[in-house]
């Protein structure tokens, strides 16, 4: 993995595709290439590091065709490095293949190769499949077909887009748990990971699914099935333009998706919200009234991220619904073997819909027979596609890799769904009212949090040179603790651990010094006056305490060292708010470290490999 580009058309496509991996740098990466058919033969320019590093290369190459493919890399097989770097060609350089994905059986396949003669100059699993496409080739195959008889060999996952010297003005893609989409231009076309590097030439997209290939040619396209059988795909319409995925003036997409959290949160409740009546409106669900009260156990599966949005979901729907919730990790709940009775819904919870582990958590509960919905923010994803109902947030694209605005957006949807299922139950109709009515505030409550943003880099100066960090909360900010220490890490490299408030003296407390901050989420709720208990125990050993609080809240200040107030909502709501100093705090210690924060090393933003 990770982002792949390709084009075929009547102008020069290299800088299309230097343009188009530069849209997918989100995505995570360590090395970038590309590959050209120009003069009868392929060109191939590939170095590690970021992209700047391939395009100083590109200057002293004369480099010139119409047709090509590009790919950044984020390393599975191999170090990464320049040889490691995709594309990868097979014996005689007249086959280029770019990959994201792993090849789990391909130290046989290679094995088989050398036997058969074929030499390797590279660690990585994507080499063999270029030198299985050239074994397929040499049986006077076509390309397409060649590409097609490997890929059935093939254990694995794999997005790829491949092109041969012998066939110029031909690039095929296919894809098997990992994405891709051809754009349908005017007389071009275009092969990507996502949409991200095509929405600046066309919004005409087709998603390919697992098992199908797409053959561009300058005429057209066509899509077959890895076996060869033709594929009639519906053309979707890109919502999104490009002016979404630019800074917009801020210094980095992070920092510009925290203060897009107002809109995005009101976007997800458009149409959606009905305060006079105290009701949700989910039509995406596809579930009648019936089938909603006839669900007995919901199960909420995500990574990351998305696991600590189902956590704040849980204490959601089991307080107002008064359904039975269990979180679980995707990448757990497939590998063993869950108890799934009637009356069991899963809700699945991905930004991108690609996530493989979310995917194939989704595909198990679904072959044992359960009802899978799906709340993803990216449009014609896979999840999107296989789950029997869902809803979109309707964020709009996230660049930055720590997600924000998507965490939001997934919390306003828990919301809605909640009061959803809590009116077809015990839920009357003025609380669903009053619930409503204070989701409807959210979005002016999360910008007067954002006008507090230079307090909160106040605070981060004053923290950005510590190593550690410990957050706690309880009941449902118990998961925003998770949450903000998650950000910390992820993007300032910081060790910052999440825990119940209680769990401190059971173990956690032993780190607790005058060089530990602790950062505590002490909003007015019915856990309050425990958390400040707790709050005691750290400043009685001297512990460095940031406190978010809410407004007005002078019993708090006497404990803390620096106090961040968030606006008082009702107590379901609350981690929507006091999330958000979270994220700022955790981007302004990243950037006073001098720490990428919109591409953080080693992560990626949709993780399509177990």
């Amino acid at each position: 993995m990770c982002g792949i580009v390709g084009f075929v058309g009547n102008r020069s496509c290299l800088p299309i595709l230097i343009e188009g991996l530069k849209r997918l740098e989100y995505r995570g990466y360590d090395s970038a290439g590309v590959a050209i058919q120009q003069d009868g033969r392929l060109r191939v320019v590939k170095a590690a590091g970021k992209i700047r590093e391939l395009e100083t290369l590109l200057e002293t190459q004369a480099l010139e065709g119409t047709s090509g493919i590009a790919h950044t890399r984020w390393a599975t097989h191999g170090e990464p490095n320049d040889r490691n770097a995709h594309p990868h060609t097979d014996s005689n350089g007249r086959i280029a293949l770019v990959h994201n994905g792993i090849i789990e059986n391909y130290s046989v396949l290679k094995a088989a190769l050398e036997a058969e003669g074929h030499r390797f100059a590279t660690e990585t699993d994507t080499e063999v499949l270029a030198h299985l496409i050239e074994k397929y080739v040499r049986l006077d195959l076509s390309l397409e077909q060649a590409v097609g008889r490997a890929l059935a060999d093939v254990d694995g996952t794999y997005g790829i887009a491949v092109m041969s010297a012998d066939e110029p003005g031909v690039v095929i893609g296919a894809r098997k748990g990992s994405p891709l989409v051809v754009g349908i231009g005017d007389g071009e076309y275009f092969l990507a990971s996502d949409v991200a590097p095509i929405v600046e030439h066309t919004r005409q997209v087709v998603y390919l699914d697992d098992g199908e290939m797409a053959v561009l040619t300058r005429d057209g396209f066509h899509t077959a099935t890895i076996g060869q059988v033709r594929v009639d795909k519906a053309v979707h319409e890109v919502e999104w333009d490009l002016a979404q995925i630019e800074k917009g003036g801020f210094d980095h997409f992070m920092l510009k998706e925290i203060f897009e959290q107002p809109d995005s949160v009101r976007n997800g409740l458009r149409g959606r919200l009905n305060t006079v009546e105290g009701l949700a409106r989910l039509g995406g669900l596809n579930m009648t009234a019936d089938e909603m009260r006839d669900i007995r156990r919901l199960i909420i599966l995500g990574c990351g991220t998305s696991w600590h949005a189902g956590l704040v979901g849980e204490y959601m729907i089991e307080e107002h619904a008064r359904i039975p919730v269990e979180v679980e990790y995707a990448s757990e709940f497939r590998y063993r073997n869950p108890v799934l009775e009637d009356g069991t819904t899963v809700l699945v919870i991905s930004q991108s819909g690609e996530t493989a582990d979310t995917l194939a958590a989704m595909r198990e509960a679904q072959r044992k027979g359960a009802r899978s919905l799906g709340i993803v923010n990216v449009v014609g994803s896979t999840v999107a596609r296989e789950s029997d109902g869902g809803v979109y947030i309707h964020a709009g694209p996230e660049i930055g890799v720590a997600s924000t605005k998507a965490f939001t957006s997934q919390l306003t949807v828990l919301a809605l769904l909640t009061l959803a299922l809590g009116r077809q139950r015990e839920m009357s109709r003025e609380s669903g009212i009053e619930l409503a009515t204070e989701l409807a505030r959210i979005p002016e409550k999360i910008e007067e949090i954002l006008r507090r943003s230079a307090a909160v880099r106040a605070i981060a100066e004053q923290y950005k040179h510590h190593n550690n960090f410990i957050y706690l909360g309880r009941g449902s900010n118990f998961p925003v603790a998770l949450e903000g220490a998650l950000k910390l890490k992820e993007i300032s490299y910081i060790h910052a651990e999440g825990y119940p408030a209680a769990e401190m003296k059971h173990g956690p407390i032993a780190l607790i010094d005058d060089h530990m901050p602790v950062v505590f989420i002490c909003t007015r709720d019915s856990a309050y006056e425990k958390v400040m208990s707790n709050m005691s125990e750290v400043r009685a050993r001297r512990g460095r305490i940031i406190a978010i609080a809410t407004e007005g809240d002078r019993e708090v200040a006497a404990r803390a060292d620096h106090v961040i107030y968030v606006p008082r909502t009702l107590s379901m709501l609350q981690p929507m708010l006091s999330v958000v100093p979270l994220q700022l705090l955790a981007y302004h210690v990243a950037v006073l470290r001098g720490c990428d924060v919109d591409q953080p090393r080693n992560l990626a933003k949709s993780v399509t490999v177990e």
